[in-house]
């Protein structure tokens, strides 16, 4: 299969890097920047992409790659920290810019460079950089300029070598993706292989060539990810498959009844319903810590699905729903620059000893993917479309102790959310809207009597991958019934808040 690989110097865009050559019809895979040659090469890369990222290619610690893969003879692409660094190891030189170039710049295009090829020549680009390429390596020439950076675009045609000092996967870059394109189909001469139903295809074989007569156990939570994945290994291997559903009585309203009912009978799939919701609850008494929380929520979750496996019968390999940016985020690798942002409790959490071998389907694909995957696969729009539950469930969405009592508000007051955006046909449009039950009361006045209750806060925020997300702007009229409906409905609220803030520097969950 081609692909092109990304070297990962820490940029917060790597990932939309990889998103934008998949929407290329073209396989992605983000890697450590100090992977060898010998490895890239190994892989077959049709072309290498260098990410941005925070540090100065002259500072003592800054990471470096393999001078090695000059020589390999494909493509290379260097987005911002990414052209300095080619810059600097080919002999170039890299220098503190006179005037640091944060934000929107007009880059004029020079020559007649493949990697702008059909594209006006003034264009509007996305600059994030205090350094500068000041000297060229020996071949290179400038193939776009701004005001600031006479050497905004390089390029090397001879060898395939490309850099950009601005970012063309972010959408401030309004023809980022063309270049993008150009590079992957112009410049690396790949196809586009890249599908969904080919990768349906190639997957189902994998799974029963990895299988064979073997069983599978699959954590079913009812979310898009571990859905998608119980559809395509039945699809692949049908009954050799149990589901094991955990009710961790943190759930959405309504939610074990739909997931035994859509899995169990509408799909015919194996399906082992374990109601754990009094030892989860028990053990997050008193708790008010959120990564306390997470803990106790992963660690009794896999000690409740161990033993429900050993009920289930025996197996060889435990299939999870994880996905591409789980992997990313999850697992902090020892000299990567990009820090980690938060835990996945069902990446890298899992016990040495749990005595399966891992069946990961999913692992490849981010989540528009992961979607598309189920909608082919036949599953409804309800699982396909949901918008994402963060795995602890609603204990990360009250805030402080998690109590009987506040699950039952927390449970009301979303549902109350979730039906109204359906209702104002916004529910399947925008990322993710939820309730927060806030640790806070306050006084107010209900039936001429004074009342001292809880505070809901809605959080509606739009995204497309989760990486960074802005608040939408809803409709007055539906946040006036919202608010309605939420202080007369759930008894224990009297006030109800709007959260209007961005990732970053917030994260889309409270906790």
């Amino acid at each position: 299969m081609e692909q092109i690989i990304i070297l990962d110097f820490g940029s917060q865009y790597t990932q939309v890097i990889a998103r934008r050559i998949r929407e290329c019809q073209v396989f992605s895979q983000i890697l450590r920047y100090d992977t060898p040659a010998a490895k890239l090469a190994a892989l077959k890369p049709k072309g290498l992409i260098l990410s941005g990222g925070p540090c100065s290619v002259y500072d003592k610690k800054a990471p470096h790659c393999d001078p090695a893969i000059w020589k390999m003879g494909v493509p290379v692409l260097g987005i911002c920290y990414g052209m300095q660094l080619l810059a600097h190891q080919l002999a170039g030189k890299v220098q503190p810019g006179k005037k640091r170039e944060y934000g929107p710049a007009d880059i004029d295009i020079v020559g007649d460079s493949p990697l702008f090829h059909g594209m006006e020549p003034v264009q509007k680009v996305w600059m994030s950089h205090g350094d500068q390429v000041t000297l060229l390596p020996q071949g290179f020439t400038a193939i776009g300029r701004t005001e600031n950076a006479p050497h905004a675009a390089v390029a090397n045609e001879d060898r395939k070598l490309y850099g950009l000092q601005f970012h063309p996967e972010v959408h401030h870059t309004p023809n980022g993706k063309q270049i993008i394109s150009n590079f992957v189909h112009g410049v690396c001469g790949c196809g586009r292989e890249w599908t969904m139903r080919s990768f349906i295809e190639h997957s189902i074989q994998e799974i029963r060539q990895k299988v064979g007569k073997d069983k599978v156990i699959l954590g079913l939570s009812g979310g898009v990810d571990s859905s998608v994945a119980a559809a395509l290994i039945h699809k692949a291997i049908g009954s050799q498959l149990t589901c094991v559903f955990v009710n961790n009585g943190l759930l959405r309203k309504g939610e074990a009844e739909s997931v035994q009912l859509v899995f169990g009978k509408n799909l015919h799939m194996k399906l082992q319903y374990e109601d754990a919701t009094k030892t989860f609850l028990t053990r997050l008494r008193g708790i008010t810590d959120p990564e306390r929380k997470r803990k106790i929520i992963g660690h009794t979750f896999v000690e409740t699905f161990q033993k429900a496996t050993k009920k289930a019968g025996k197996a060889k390999f435990l299939a999870q729903g994880t996905t591409y940016p789980d992997v990313i985020e999850s697992i902090p690798i020892a000299g990567n620059p990009a820090a980690m942002i938060k835990s996945h409790h069902n990446v890298g959490g899992l016990p040495k000893d749990l005595g399966f071998v891992l069946l990961e389907p999913l692992r490849q694909l981010f989540k528009d993917e992961v979607r598309e995957v189920g909608a082919q696969l036949g599953l409804p729009k309800e699982i396909v479309w949901r918008q994402p539950f963060p795995g602890p469930g609603l204990a990360v969405r009250i805030l402080g102790e998690v109590t009987p009592e506040y699950i039952s508000i927390l449970q009301e007051a979303d549902w109350i959310v979730i039906e109204e955006m359906k209702k104002a046909d916004l529910y399947y449009k925008i990322w993710q809207t939820f309730a927060v039950l806030l640790p806070v009361k306050s006084v107010g006045v209900m039936g001429d009597e004074r009342t001292y209750e809880n505070a809901i806060a809605i959080r509606a925020v739009d995204s497309v991958d989760g990486m960074t997300a802005d608040w939408v702007r809803l409709p007055y009229d539906l946040l006036a019934r919202l608010s309605t409906r939420i202080i007369n409905e759930v008894k224990g609220v009297n006030r109800v808040c709007l959260d209007i803030s961005s990732k970053p520097p917030a994260t889309i969950e409270w906790e």
